[in-house]
């Protein structure tokens, strides 16, 4: 008997691609009925924009669980790792600092830069009115309310308000003293734990099923608002992420010179077949193997480095990431024409660094909202823009992939170095292959 031949596999697009579509196609309606008829098009994203709204909403219930849950993994996580030995714990300190200054460059470059472009308030305004968000934001409390207010006196009381920094704090102090705890219950309570978050990115996926639908009515409400200054604003947030990701690249470079040691010619060669597997696939995880092989027959970092660090920079480590939240924050202050005060870009600086380690790992649009919802919540800014910014991260992440496998070598080297396992690059020569 001749088998039947298989059925042809069907082509399906990835959820990128139906989100961008969605994106274009919520333009070119908005902008062809704001040019046929103004009013038809302000009557038509009337109707559009509580669709967009009401899809935000289902993201946004499942935040508060998510994040308090990722925060508790992920505070244990690390203190695993740091107990593995000593390199594990150099490792995770030189994951933290780098986080830190990551964090911090982009807190301080990217309200420079967003201050020189050209900013119209009336488009603006339009743009606010278009995707439901307030258009006056209250004011900040009082230094002495906001320190009151760091540890809450009811975390239920807390996390019922959405008030997310104070929500970090307590995760943080119970996902602490977890690790004080035995092996067994610590273990039984981090698998409910885990539970939670599983179920909350179940829920995510099932809401961003109808991701293209939100966008699609988003983009569309703003469009009809807004005309063709709404790709001027979200040109001016993409060129923003792209810069501070080739900025971070750099100076991944640098580190690698003045604290690793190493030649400058000889590092850039060795990450050219890494950074292209990883702007090709978009993924970490893809480029491991093509890290592990430069690591060790380009730069002869040695076997017990490698296979140790390079692992748990996939795992824990993501450069990028507060490189995009403090865009994100800044992107919506500056479309409000505000500026962020000194101690609300530390508040972000410091969630970025907690929240970065803590979801390593979600698929790139669970965690584009999961954790840009709460560093915007927690410097008080708005959260509707949001799914519109949602709809072009597809765009800059593949300078995000090289930013990030970048700096997981340069992390590598930094550790290498540092332990002691390997001398300067200039005495030493790669083991041949």
């Amino acid at each position: 008997m001749t088998p039947s031949p298989s059925a042809p596999a069907r082509f399906r697009l990835s959820m990128p691609a139906r989100v961008l579509l969605a994106l274009l196609a919520g333009a070119v309606i908005g902008l062809a009925l704001a040019a046929w008829d103004p009013r038809i098009a302000v009557r038509t994203a009337d109707i559009a924009q509580p669709i967009g709204t009401l899809w935000l909403h289902a993201l946004q219930m499942t935040v508060v669980p998510l994040v308090a849950a990722l925060v508790v993994v992920g505070v244990n996580a690390a203190s695993d790792a740091a107990a593995s030995g000593r390199t594990a714990r150099l490792a995770m300190g030189t994951f933290v600092v780098m986080l830190a200054l990551s964090a911090t460059f982009a807190a301080l470059a990217a309200p420079a830069l967003l201050s020189l472009v050209p900013r119209d308030e009336s488009q603006a305004a339009l743009f606010r009115a278009a995707i439901g968000a307030p258009d006056v934001l209250p004011q900040a409390p009082a230094f002495g309310l906001w320190i009151t207010s760091l540890i809450p006196s009811n975390a239920i009381a807390a996390a019922a308000a959405s008030a997310m920094l104070p929500l970090v704090v307590f995760s943080m102090f119970f996902g602490f003293a977890l690790t004080r705890l035995e092996a067994a219950r610590r273990e039984r309570m981090l698998e409910l734990v885990r539970t939670i978050a599983d179920a909350m990115i179940v829920v995510v996926r099932w809401v961003l099923v109808a991701a293209p639908l939100g966008v699609f009515a988003l983009v569309l409400s703003v469009c009809a608002h807004v005309g063709l200054g709404v790709f001027a604003a979200l040109g001016t947030y993409i060129a923003l992420q792209c810069v501070l990701y080739v900025a971070i690249t750099l100076l991944m470079y640098v580190i690698a010179v003045v604290v690793a040691g190493e030649r400058p010619a000889r590092f850039a060669a060795a990450l050219l077949p890494v950074q292209a597997i990883a702007a090709s696939t978009q993924s970490s995880l893809a480029a491991l193997p093509v890290m592990v092989d430069s690591a060790r027959s380009r730069l002869g970092y040695p076997l017990a480095v490698t296979s140790l660090v390079l692992p748990m920079a996939v795992s824990l480590f993501r450069i990028a990431s507060p490189v995009q939240y403090l865009s994100v924050v800044s992107f919506i202050a500056w479309i409000y024409g505000i500026e962020l005060g000194a101690g609300q870009l530390a508040i972000a600086v410091a969630l970025a660094i907690v929240i970065s380690m803590g979801s390593v790992g979600l698929p790139g649009q669970v965690s584009f909202m999961t954790n840009n919802l709460p560093v915007t919540q927690a410097v008080g800014l708005p959260v509707e823009p949001l799914g519109v910014l949602l709809a072009v991260d597809t765009l800059p992440d593949a300078f995000a992939t090289v930013t990030n496998t970048t700096a997981d070598v340069t992390a590598t080297g930094v550790v290498a170095r540092r332990s002691g396992t390997r001398p300067p690059s200039s005495d030493s020569e790669p083991p041949a292959t």
